[in-house]
């Protein structure tokens, strides 16, 4: 077993164990106020709710660790999914890593790099989001309106800078995730309550294939 094998294997194990613990501190206030307290809002209401966010977000149960796996590896995706902001900070994090050490995602090296990246942006984010605690209440309302209505856009800019990093790469697959995308959103706005988790998993999932096919033709590496 070489050292990268055995690296994995307790990646693998810290990596369980910290995510099991994770829902059990997530799920701890609940059964408590349930359990113990006795306040429950019934299964009606439960099952409502539960319905209704496996709407929004179960498709990214499936598309994030098969599409965020080659860039940040094992360990990335236990970090990332037990610390949060998946998209917005770690992923980002994880690309810079990458570009700046030369080490190209899909690989173990790549792996890695994007591994330090997710820790240096867990230990960044956490002192910054000390401070924003501390004082970011005060500094924001310093703000003129004008100035927070463009906080708005810090996701868009942050997918779009991410997805031009990878397109250029193969601009072929990035034109056909965005017709796919823009195809998607079209059919599902035609659909009675618009399932929006339709247009992630067909545009993932089409894209992978798509990429594979250039692979395979030899038009892209």
């Amino acid at each position: 077993m070489n050292i990268y094998n055995k690296y994995i294997d307790e990646v693998t194990v810290i990596g369980r164990t910290t995510i099991l613990l994770g829902v059990v501190a997530s799920l701890g206030p609940a059964l408590l106020m349930t359990f113990y307290f006795g306040f429950n809002p019934g299964i009606v209401a439960i099952s409502a709710g539960a319905i209704s966010q496996i709407s929004v977000s179960g498709a990214f149960w499936f598309a994030e660790p098969i599409s965020y796996y080659p860039i940040v590896g094992r360990a990335g995706l236990y970090m990332g999914f037990l610390s949060g902001n998946l998209v917005n900070m770690r992923i980002p994090a994880a690309i810079s890593a990458q570009e700046g050490s030369g080490y190209t995602s899909g690989t173990d090296k790549g792996s890695i790099m994007g591994t330090i990246g997710i820790g240096v942006s867990i230990w960044i984010g956490a002192i910054f989001l000390i401070l924003s605690i501390i004082a970011g209440e005060a500094i924001l309302s310093a703000f003129p309106p004008s100035f927070l209505t463009l906080l708005d856009l810090i996701i868009p800019a942050l997918f779009g800078g991410i997805f031009m990093q990878f397109g250029i790469k193969s601009p072929k697959t990035a034109i056909f995730a965005l017709t796919v995308s823009l195809i998607m959103i079209k059919i599902v706005n035609l659909i009675p309550h618009k399932p929006t988790f339709l247009i992630i998993i067909v545009s993932v999932f089409s894209t992978i294939y798509f990429a594979k096919y250039l692979m395979s033709k030899k038009i892209i590496k």
